[in-house]
């Protein structure tokens, strides 16, 4: 029976290959590739759904067919033999721990699926005639994983149970697998809040505890002096699986609140060893549960590792954190009062280059040209538009040099993006303008008031010849970058996004800028809701009439910057662990360094 619907999340699909995957049988001669199944596998894998293969057909040819459609290292455990389908799934799941509710079976033997379905009674099946319908909501599911994090973590399983295999002693395997464990506590445990909750939450295999919480309840016991939070990492000569449990201790009662595991870690011991490290508190456990844990043993195979945390704050507890603050340059007014929290600012801001012009280099798009545009392209395009210049693509985002990262993406919310016809890479520039349109002499006009050097007449009508406007980047093209923004900044670094203002501005000139931050407000709520490590500081709590503004929504009054100053360190002191000193001294000194500078900066467009 085809579903058409999955009624359970789908964590993994199983591919049959002949008429499924391609049109045609491999065996009785060429089979065609079907692009829409490729680009589903490459949609889906990239929002953390794992393939697999199902196929009666010679394992050899079968995959020497996928190496050529450049797809094959996208699958993980695949199971191509001339074998019943129905036993081989159910040992396929237990393979990759997986249940056979979160499993879709595509085949077009509707002999296979009931097959399919008899030994794995909760298994979802279709049709591959079912998959235009499907797809859309495949496509939605999991949440981002550009880097194919998911995908790699079942490869390690893969390699680990391939040698397992190879052992008639399981004993002897888990000796030789040197599995090594480290725990980390206290301040160790703020930066990884997405991750914590995302294991209670979600996982059920080795939820001891299954006592769900809200990321705020997870905020307010990690400051919680009675509760003793842990996090359990663990690596074998297989691989690293990363993060994969959890534990909060009651010390008053000594009672565990939370035990949670990741089911990538089954049947190595870390559960029981987790346990044992602890003490063997009291626990009771809730539901089912894949393991049955006891309070006597402590797995001998496993070692514990110590040592600095690879994936802790760079800063360790008691030093000075860097923050790199990017974004406009009247962010520039948040510094001294950062400073007052003895952090230590360094600042990316717009910059007036060469030609005179401001230069934004915050754009997800310019930052995505610097790091992905080849080198002569880079050259040739700052060097014909006045408004790039030499530096134009220079950051020090990539420079790793900085525990922190502050980013207000507010160009995006305003610039327009331009198309240069020939080659398609896109500029972005000004803001609810388009100079494509625009009377050049007039605007060359403009532009000489300002002394702009290089924006006349001659390049606006080139200009005007060569590119074509974009418009204001999209919401979603905005996600996209910046989760690669995400994926880009090493994974323990947090990211505090500022977001944009939502009042109207009588005189800016900005025609629907307030509905512009709306939209990409939400756009980038949602982002940090499912992006590890990242955070909205929402300045529409304290920025919320004309009053509070000065010449557009994006430049704030001089008092809400140390406002924001606060959110902002109380944020960073939440994710390293521990309550920023602030220096009262320090901080009247910058109220009146961010007087002068408010004065002196000039706050650009």
């Amino acid at each position: 029976m085809a579903a058409a619907t999955p009624i359970q999340p789908i964590k993994v699909i199983i591919w049959d290959l002949d008429d499924t995957f391609w049109k045609g049988t491999l065996s009785e001669g060429a089979v065609e590739a079907l692009e829409d199944n490729l680009q589903l596998v490459r949609d889906t894998a990239a929002r953390g759904i794992v393939h697999t293969i199902v196929s009666k057909n010679d394992f050899a040819p079968a995959e020497a067919k996928l190496v050529e459609l450049g797809i094959r290292d996208l699958f993980v455990f695949p199971q191509i033999s001339w074998q019943p389908k129905g036993q081989i799934i159910k040992q396929l799941l237990e393979q990759m721990q997986l249940r056979a509710p979160n499993a879709l079976f595509l085949d077009d033997n509707s002999m296979n699926r009931a097959e399919a379905q008899y030994y794995n009674p909760e298994l979802q099946v279709a049709d591959p005639a079912d998959l235009p319908a499907l797809a859309p909501q495949l496509r939605a599911s999991g949440k981002p994983d550009p880097t194919f994090s998911r995908l790699e973590q079942y490869r390690l399983l893969e390699r680990q149970q391939q040698a397992r295999a190879a052992y008639d002693d399981n004993l002897a395997f888990l000796r030789d697998a040197q599995v090594r464990i480290e725990f980390r506590e206290g301040a160790g445990v703020g930066p990884d809040l997405d991750r914590i909750e995302e294991l209670i939450n979600r996982s059920n295999q080795l939820n001891f505890t299954k006592r769900r919480v809200t990321r705020d309840e997870l905020r307010a016991s990690f400051t919680d002096a009675t509760r003793r939070w842990g996090t359990v990492r663990v690596h074998d000569r297989f691989g690293d699986y990363g993060l994969v449990g959890i534990y909060c201790l009651n010390t008053a009662t000594n009672q565990l609140e939370q035990l949670v595991f990741s089911c990538r870690i089954l049947h190595l011991g870390v559960e029981q060893f987790t346990y044992a490290h602890l003490g063997f508190p009291a626990l009771e456990v809730q539901g089912e549960v894949a393991t049955t844990l006891n309070n006597t043993e402590k797995p001998d195979w496993i070692t514990v590792e110590t040592g600095a945390p690879a994936a802790a704050a760079s800063a360790p507890v008691g030093e000075r954190l860097r923050v790199l603050l990017k974004g406009g340059c009247d962010l520039g007014q948040l510094t001294p009062f950062l400073q007052a929290f003895e952090l230590d600012v360094v600042e990316e801001f717009n910059y007036n280059n060469e030609h005179q012009i401001p230069v934004h280099l915050e754009h997800t798009a310019l930052l995505r040209a610097g790091r992905e545009w080849p080198a002569a392209e880079q050259q040739r395009l700052a060097s014909f538009l006045p408004f790039l210049g030499r530096e134009a693509f220079e950051t020090q985002l990539w420079s790793g040099t900085y525990d922190v990262l502050v980013y207000s993406p507010l160009m995006d919310y305003t610039q327009e993006l331009y198309r240069e016809k020939t080659s398609g890479l896109e500029i972005p520039f000004g803001g609810y303008q388009n100079l494509t349109a625009v009377d050049p002499a007039t605007q060359a006009a403009k532009y000489a008031q300002r002394r702009f050097q290089g924006m006349d007449e001659a390049f606006l009508r080139r200009f005007q010849q060569e590119f074509e406007l974009v418009g204001q980047i999209t919401p979603e093209q905005f996600t996209e970058n910046l989760r690669w923004l995400r994926a880009q900044v090493p994974t323990q670094v947090p990211i505090f996004l500022l977001n944009g203002a939502e009042i109207e501005v009588p005189g800016s000139g900005e025609t629907g800028a307030k509905q512009r931050h709306q939209l990409m407000n939400q756009a980038l709520a949602d982002f940090a809701a499912s992006a590890e490590n990242c955070q909205v500081v929402d300045v529409r709590d304290f920025v919320q009439t004309p009053a509070d503004v000065t010449n557009n929504l994006r430049h704030y009054h001089r008092q809400h910057y140390r406002t924001l100053a606060q959110r902002l360190a109380a944020a960073i002191g939440e994710w390293h662990g521990q309550h920023l000193h602030h220096s009262a001294w320090t901080d009247l000194k910058a109220r009146a360094t961010s007087l002068v500078l408010s004065k002196l900066r000039g706050l650009f467009k």
